[in-house]
């Protein structure tokens, strides 16, 4: 070793300067995080809100990757096809992106981890589009693993999407607090972050996979997963981030407030701005974001558009728009997570392209599925 590079060979007076300026900053982070702030306004939301371009976009993975662990591995990360893919949702118009993180990348390596994420940011800032973060999911596989991931099952609608975090972490309660290094950790490197627009904390935590992987799942999937957002909500207010958090209702009635699910009802008290979900047809999904607006809060669609059930982007767009409705439709390129396939083809898998894709607005070379379709999206963002 050479001299001088060793912390036992400095004079005793520094190593005390460096224990105490160590300590100090220790001291100081946890006051941050005391201070802070609790949820917003609706006068804060709504002036968010203004400043915002209209948020359209898409939730996105690129075709290289089955799930979110594929897209985020050192292994597999792959900007390249990031940067092209990216390149075609600019020329739809698109200004936002909803991209699902997940625990497991960051406990294997926190620092890499981070260092693609903000490859990510880069090149989604290049292409002028923001970023949603989602932290957790509840829909899918509950057995995620590191390490190389499966093939796609033939025919079948998202054959390797995983949950963050599993069934036995979720099943634990005494085990979400190892969760809390990966939610402060992400968070507080971005809180400040003008290419992150928001925070989706879990989505569909409730969900139990009952067409997929229901066997597995806990019967008290919906309470368990309400303390463990419960928590993230808190772990995120306590960060102070600056961007407006967010969870999204899926299901249940919304006719009023005392008919929502007990964890719906927790999502629209604690988001700073409402999110939701509706594949559902235009005036249904009108009736929906009606009863939403009760709340007086800005609104985003973070999942839309299943072409055979009547969510399409011809209306739907057009109507998210005139109401400034954000609005992410899932899928964008036909890849490896197939969801060109509809939820059913778990019960029976597809031997050859639906003649109707459920999802996804492009094919791998980056042909668009329906050049029509194409074209209005376009003109709905106002996109030459």
């Amino acid at each position: 070793m050479l001299l001088g590079t060793s912390e036992d060979c400095l004079p005793m007076r520094i190593r005390i300067f460096r224990l105490a300026c160590a300590a100090i900053g220790v001291f100081a982070a946890s006051i941050h995080l005391a201070e802070g702030g609790g949820r917003w306004s609706a006068e804060k939301a709504e002036q968010w809100s203004e400043k915002q371009p209209w948020l359209v976009g898409c939730n996105y993975t690129p075709r290289s990757a089955i799930n979110q662990l594929e897209m985020w591995q050192a292994e597999t990360f792959d900007p390249e096809t990031i940067d092209e893919e990216l390149g075609w949702a600019e020329d739809l118009g698109f200004t936002s992106i909803r991209v699902f993180l997940h625990h497991l990348p960051w406990e294997e390596d926190s620092a890499g981890f981070c260092r693609r994420l903000d490859r990510f940011l880069e090149i989604a800032a290049a292409h002028k589009i923001g970023v949603m973060f989602v932290l957790f999911d509840g829909v899918w596989d509950p057995f995620p693993k590191l390490g190389k991931q499966r093939s796609p099952q033939p025919g079948l609608h998202n054959s390797g999407w995983v949950q963050s975090p599993g069934v036995e972490i979720l099943k634990h309660p005494d085990r979400h607090d190892e969760l809390r290094g990966y939610v402060v950790g992400i968070v507080s490197r971005y809180r400040n972050d003008r290419r992150v627009q928001i925070w989706d904390l879990f989505n569909e935590p409730d969900n139990r996979n009952d067409n997929s992987y229901g066997w597995h799942e806990p019967k008290n999937k919906a309470e368990l997963a309400l303390r463990l957002l419960q928590k993230t909500f808190a772990w995120l207010r306590e960060a102070d981030v600056q961007q407006p958090l967010t969870a999204g209702i899926w299901r249940g009635d919304w006719s009023s407030h005392d008919t929502l699910t007990d964890i719906g009802r927790y999502m629209i008290e604690q988001s700073d701005i409402i999110s939701f979900h509706s594949y559902a047809n235009l005036a249904e999904t009108k009736r929906r974001a009606g009863l939403l607006k009760r709340y007086g809060r800005p609104l985003l669609c973070t999942e839309y558009m299943a072409r055979p059930i009547g969510s399409t982007f011809d209306p739907h767009l057009k109507y998210f728009r005139e109401n400034k409705i954000g609005a992410y439709n899932w899928g964008f390129v036909n890849g490896k997570t197939q969801t060109i396939y509809p939820w059913d083809s778990w019960q029976k898998p597809y031997t050859s392209e639906p003649p109707v894709w459920f999802h996804d607005i492009f094919r791998a070379d980056g042909t668009p599925y329906r050049p029509r379709e194409v074209e209005s999206i376009k003109q709905t963002t106002g996109k030459p």
